[in-house]
């Protein structure tokens, strides 16, 4: 009988031990890729259910992933507190690959490390000691899934940049959803094209570059003689040597032989330089041009990552419409795309800096042709009154007259909205608009308007949107913006209208744009960022 109770105390201790040590997560496998008969919903897991109290305590010993809180109990309740992240090999193929991805951020435009990183870091490096659970490593992975997608696909939170005057339609992520389909298929790039608007990658992909660039030191200031205003094709100078190294270096000039004469091939360089950039070309180095040029690297670099942050906000599903209009205010460009195609572009002019145009969208529902100009009534105290005051005939000289206590300006080609209007309606009294000052619209700079969006290839714009409708052919649409009568064209199908603020940019052919940060928008962000970090 003695032996048997020293029998029963032996396997007491050694399920205890068992217990215990099975307890404490093993690292996976260098093979620990899922059986590809496995991969498929979550639910697939072939695990116990843990108690749901597990989740409170894990928080409350790791405080620092507290605000992910809400939305992993969220997620194991839809999973019956049931493991995800095991199979009977380790830890499934997605957390090796999210792990790596996490670990640097820096390829995505983000210096950030996860609050728990040496937690982290003990589960999948072999030369550590991990101590976390199993249960603790799964929620530990799981809250590391929740600041993955954060910091990459979302970014700041809608009410940050609500705050900052980003009213264009945030991209929605279901965190449930997203975590569903990366285990259906754990390919992170195949995510990333799904929850990430394409110019996302292309920002990222010239970021590289320019890191790249960077590190060869050879991003050098370019002397500035103040003695010279302009250098013409013939001249030879240091600077000139300079700029083609410059020019060479982000592409704009195919070889570099290092002369310091200003030739016709610098030339080309120089005017495809000024164009990407939204600048007028010209045959000439000026000190302006020398000084844009001038840019640290590293500005330039920030200005890259602080417009990738701006994709973050967008739904990669806006391309999908069959008809887009997007307004990007600093470039001062349109551009109407249908079936994801370029099919025209415009100059625009925006509002200046003490009425800036509203970032946001809309859907464009319908054209006015010869339109009236109804007066908004800041519009009428600052410039109208006081006008009146000055000049008796001033309603009668700018074509005006009293409409229902309202001033409003008639049809014609001195009309304020020149002839036509394209509306999408909004609280924020926006709209498109022809424009009978058409000098604007070669100005560089084109920060002139009240608000409102002035289109420089406005009937073009017109024949565009209505090429599909027979009853609106180029004749009409001319005929009906010269008629000097107000009429009306009711959109059979409303178009998305979109007015972004972008100042890095990637154009079709692959060229990186810098725009003039016109609103002084890009320091505020790029200090949210870091705040965010």
């Amino acid at each position: 009988m003695q032996k048997f109770y020293i029998l029963l105390t032996s396997i007491a201790i050694l399920v205890s031990v068992l217990t215990t040590s099975c307890d404490r997560y093993k690292r996976p496998s260098a093979k620990s890729a899922l059986d590809p008969h496995l991969q498929g919903s979550i639910n697939l897991r072939n695990n116990l259910p843990f108690d749901s109290v597990l989740v409170v305590d894990f928080f409350q010993s790791y405080p620092g992933l507290k605000k992910y809180e809400e939305n992993v109990t969220s997620i194991y309740r839809k999973q019956k507190f049931n493991h995800i992240w095991f199979d009977n090999k380790g830890v499934v193929e997605f957390g090796n690959s999210l792990y790596s991805k996490s670990k640097n951020l820096e390829p995505e435009g983000i210096s950030s490390i996860f609050p728990y990183q040496d937690k982290i870091n003990s589960v999948f490096e072999y030369e550590l000691e991990n101590k976390l659970t199993k249960t603790e490593t799964e929620l530990m992975l799981t809250s590391l899934f929740l600041y993955y997608t954060d910091k990459v696909y979302n970014g700041l939170d809608e009410k940050t940049t609500s705050a900052m005057g980003w009213l264009l339609p945030r991209k929605q992520l279901s965190y449930n959803n997203l975590l569903d389909s990366v285990f259906i298929n754990s390919d992170t790039a195949n995510q990333s094209e799904k929850v990430l608007f394409g110019q996302y990658f292309k920002l990222r992909t010239v970021l590289q570059q320019y890191r790249e660039i960077e590190k060869t030191g050879l991003w050098k200031p370019i002397d500035l003689d103040p003695k010279v205003k302009v250098y013409k094709r013939g001249d030879t100078a240091r600077a000139i040597r300079q700029i083609r190294e410059r020019l060479f270096l982000t592409g704009d000039i195919k070889k570099n032989d290092c002369s310091n004469r200003f030739d016709t091939e610098l030339v080309a360089a120089i005017k495809n330089y000024q164009r990407r950039n939204g600048k007028n070309p010209t045959s000439s180095i000026t000190p302006k041009l020398i000084n844009e040029l001038n840019v640290p690297i590293g500005e330039l670099i920030k200005q890259i990552m602080v417009n990738m942050e701006r994709c973050r906000w967008i739904s990669p599903e806006i391309v999908d419409a069959k008809e887009m209009i997007f307004v990007n205010i600093p470039s001062y460009k349109l551009n109407f795309y249908r079936d994801g195609q370029n099919e025209l572009e415009s100059p625009v002019v925006v509002g200046k800096t003490m009425t800036k145009t509203v970032i946001f969208g809309g859907k464009m529902s319908y054209i006015v042709f010869s339109p009236y100009w109804n007066l908004p009534q800041n519009i009428i105290n600052q410039e109208v009154k006081p006008g009146m005051t000055k000049d008796t005939n001033y309603l009668v000289s700018h074509n005006m007259e009293w409409n229902n206590g309202q001033v409003r300006q008639k049809p014609g080609k001195k009309n304020s909205l020149g002839l036509a209007k394209f509306m999408f309606p909004n609280s924020n009294e926006i709209y498109l608009h022809d424009s009978p000052s058409k000098g604007l619209f070669d100005r560089e700079s084109r920060a002139f308007s009240h608000g409102c969006v002035r289109v420089g290839r406005a009937r073009d714009l017109a024949i565009s949107i209505l090429k599909d409708d027979p009853d609106w052919t180029p004749k009409k649409i001319d005929s009906a913006m010269h008629s000097g009568k107000e009429s009306i064209c009711l959109l059979k199908n409303k178009i998305p209208v979109y007015i972004g603020y972008f100042t890095a940019w990637v154009n079709e052919k692959g060229e990186i744009e810098f725009y003039d940060d016109i609103y002084e928008k890009d320091k505020n962000l790029a200090n949210l960022m870091i705040a965010n970090q």
